[in-house]
């Protein structure tokens, strides 16, 4: 990948600046990811058919359980895989550069909160942990290295260190982070009820089969009244992808300038919707996703609102709830 183009993608101001950049990756993608290219053809279309990025084509997010999704030659520094359900394969994401994925979740972080080196970060990720394949483990490890603060770390069977440190610093005008996987939340939500007003708490979405599912405003209202929060943030990330959106509360997701989403035709994959509101499936451009690809159709359901927020509403029913996918609501 140039060098220019990758500055470029972490710079880019404007709407312009999205779609041009989004063209190229397109044409470099077409050209030199062979698996991509071949969707394409099986589509009936080839590269001078796509003049605008309306006009780019998805690649269901499925083909990542079976093929190895690459662009370019780059050796592999590591595959991240999606945790999956019982008897259905792992998505698995052959990551080439591993510094252009930290540089692109850091660079989302600050966007939305600061500097992780003025949080105290705590990561509840318990099962996550277990997996070296995890791009969320991978994400909250380096997150949690640049908070500067001795108590930042994971915490799985130790809840009362992790309920003590909370106690300890939360009357001060430390920031605080709470981030984890949405079986352990309501866990600890249920379990120990405690105060948490003041702290900022993440849920990444993913009952892994441990709970029954829940929509997410009925898991948020549960954290809310047993954390003594105002409000429940989230993140949005796949295996699949380089970047994430949040929510600052309301399942209202924003993403960073270089990750769009777009709504296509649930009876029609190859249409997109042009206007707001209509539910429909998520399509994603990530355009830090270059030495992958960088338009992937997901499994969820969801709606643009007009100042370019989305919600996540469910998934397909042909789909798995797979760990990192936000709840159905």
């Amino acid at each position: 990948m140039r060098t220019d183009l990758r500055n470029r993608i972490f710079n880019i101001k404007n709407r312009t600046d999205f779609l041009k950049i989004a063209l190229e990756i397109f044409d470099y993608q077409h050209d030199k990811n062979t698996v991509y290219q071949d969707f394409i053809t099986s589509l009936g279309k080839n590269n001078d058919a796509v003049k605008t990025p309306d006009d780019i084509p998805f690649l269901p997010v499925e083909f990542y359980r079976n093929h190895k999704i690459v662009t370019g030659g780059f050796p592999v520094e590591m595959i991240f895989e999606s945790s999956g359900t019982t008897g259905v394969a792992p998505g698995r994401h052959f990551v080439s550069d591993l510094s252009l994925y930290e540089e692109s979740f850091l660079k989302t972080f600050r966007l939305f909160y600061g500097d992780p080196g003025e949080y105290l970060i705590f990561a509840l990720l318990p099962s996550y942990t277990d997996r070296e394949s995890s791009s969320l483990v991978y994400m909250a490890d380096k997150l949690i290295e640049r908070s500067l603060h001795p108590l930042s770390g994971f915490y799985k069977g130790n809840i009362e260190d992790l309920l003590k440190a909370i106690r300890k610093v939360k009357t001060g005008d430390q920031k605080i982070l709470l981030f984890g996987v949405s079986f352990a939340l309501l866990d600890l939500a249920e379990k120990k009820s405690p105060d948490l007003s003041g702290v900022i708490v993440m849920e990444t979405g993913g009952m892994k089969g441990r709970r029954n599912e829940l929509t997410r405003l009925e898991l948020h209202t549960i954290l809310k009244e047993k954390f003594n929060v105002t409000s429940i943030h989230s993140e949005y990330g796949m295996t699949e992808l380089m970047s994430q959106a949040y929510s600052k509360g309301d399942g209202i997701f924003y993403c960073p300038p270089w990750m769009k989403v777009v709504i296509r035709d649930p009876q029609d994959p190859l249409t997109l919707y042009t206007e707001t509101g209509r539910t429909g499936g998520i399509n994603i451009i990530d355009l830090a996703n270059i030495n992958s690809c960088s338009f992937i159709a997901t499994g969820d359901l969801g709606r643009l609102h007009e100042d370019g927020g989305f919600e996540v509403l469910g998934r397909f029913d042909s789909s798995d709830i797979r760990g990192c996918n936000l709840l159905a609501e």
